[in-house]
């Protein structure tokens, strides 16, 4: 997890290309969406429910992905791995780290908007 950078600058600049003007309201989007993702895959957890867990991890790890994460894509990725073989237990500590990881890619995506 740790070989993937927290941000691929290439895609991201793609991203910028072809969306133009809109760059700004997919970040603004991503982040928002982000946030409540995030919740869907902690309540998920909290609740016990794998197929909630399941169905938010896959979703962010998606969103991840496109917006140029990889690292956060991938973390997700152990998660929604873990729900599909109903190791719960397993998914609790990717928590913390996809936590971490979105907050590191949020700040450096508000960054870029700045510039």
């Amino acid at each position: 997890m740790n070989d993937k950078p927290h941000l691929d600058e290439e895609a991201l600049a793609e991203l910028k290309d072809v969306m133009e003007d809109e760059f700004d309201v997919l970040i603004h989007t991503y982040i928002s969406d982000s946030v409540d993702r995030l919740a869907s895959i902690r309540n998920a957890l909290e609740a016990g429910d794998a197929d909630a867990l399941v169905k938010a991890a896959h979703s962010f790890k998606g969103s991840s992905i496109n917006i140029g994460a990889p690292r956060l894509g991938a973390l997700c990725l152990e998660v929604e791995s873990a729900g599909r073989e109903m190791r719960l237990d397993d998914a609790g500590p990717f928590l913390q780290e996809i936590d971490s990881e979105f907050h590191q890619v949020r700040s450096m995506l508000e960054r870029i908007l700045k510039d």
